[in-house]
């Protein structure tokens, strides 16, 4: 049994299936360290043992530091089905190591499966490449639909080295969101988006990214509560409650299936879902 649209292939990813998640972990290689755009919720704090968070790491790893590292994983663990790249930074950022990173897990581990998150912004210039490597599993961050929105959730936009701010950073940010998406689909490959809810921001517009992603075809869903981080400019922002989450997802689950057992993982995590 699985979560999203009774694909049975999907019975292993454990973000994908709850189920799932009782009995099979995934791996976050943290290799790509830089970012293109800068989020209003985030700070990216490498070497922060304490912080259970995204965009947290204690190590940069090379492609083969990744690797070998899996190696000797491997060697302890065989519940992991779930090879990814997530962050501290976003993976297109370093594309070459993020690709590389994924050609030599595949040779050493043709068994697991790949799976990347990125925001979007640079994901159409390498969307053959994701293909072809077979990477199966994409998530973008779409925190918003309407550039109007869009435009308070970041400070700034960096695309071909020139940096954006405002409703133009938010406008380019979200074509090219719209693009990966559709890109991704028609390659087959399985989206799920990652929406942060910051009440006041763009809680209230939710629905309408759901219905959008109705509209892309996306698999999966997942509304993450803004978390306030220090030295942000939402480090004083209120989280939504946990009743807040389960309404909205509730509501929106008519529109794309939820993912409702998220952990908001660190850059490094490593393991079941369930476990720290």
């Amino acid at each position: 049994m699985t979560d999203v649209k009774g694909q049975s292939f999907l019975q292993n990813h454990p973000c994908y299936n709850k189920e799932a998640s009782a009995h099979w972990g995934r791996v976050h290689l943290p290799v790509a360290p830089h970012c293109n755009i800068q989020c209003n919720y985030c700070n990216r704090m490498y070497d922060c043992a304490n912080e259970n968070r995204p965009g947290v790491t204690q190590k940069i790893y090379t492609p083969q530091e990744a690797v070998d590292f899996l190696h000797t994983l491997f060697k302890k663990r065989q519940d992991i089905s779930v090879v990814g790249i997530a962050d501290p930074g976003d993976p297109m950022c370093d594309a070459e190591d993020m690709l590389e990173t994924f050609r030599l897990v595949k040779a050493s581990f043709p068994h697991v499966m790949l799976c990347l998150s990125s925001n979007g912004l640079a994901v159409p210039e390498y969307v053959k490449d994701i293909a072809e490597l077979g990477i199966s599993h994409v998530t973008i961050t779409v925190n918003a639909i309407d550039p109007e929105i869009a435009q308070h959730m970041y400070a700034f936009v960096r695309y071909n080295n020139t940096i954006y701010k405002g409703i133009e950073a938010a406008r380019l940010l979200l074509e090219k969101q719209d693009e990966a998406i559709r890109r991704l689909k028609e390659h087959n490959v399985i989206v799920k988006l990652n929406t942060v809810v910051v009440p006041k921001v763009n809680m209230a517009h939710i629905p309408d990214i759901a219905k959008q992603a109705k509209v892309w075809g996306v698999d999966l869903m997942n509304c993450i509560p803004m978390i306030p981080v220090h030295d942000t400019p939402f480090a004083n922002y209120t989280s939504p409650t946990a009743e807040d989450i389960d309404s909205l997802r509730q509501f929106i689950g008519e529109y794309v299936p939820q993912m409702t057992h998220c952990r908001r993982c660190r850059a490094d995590a490593i393991g079941k879902l369930c476990e720290s």
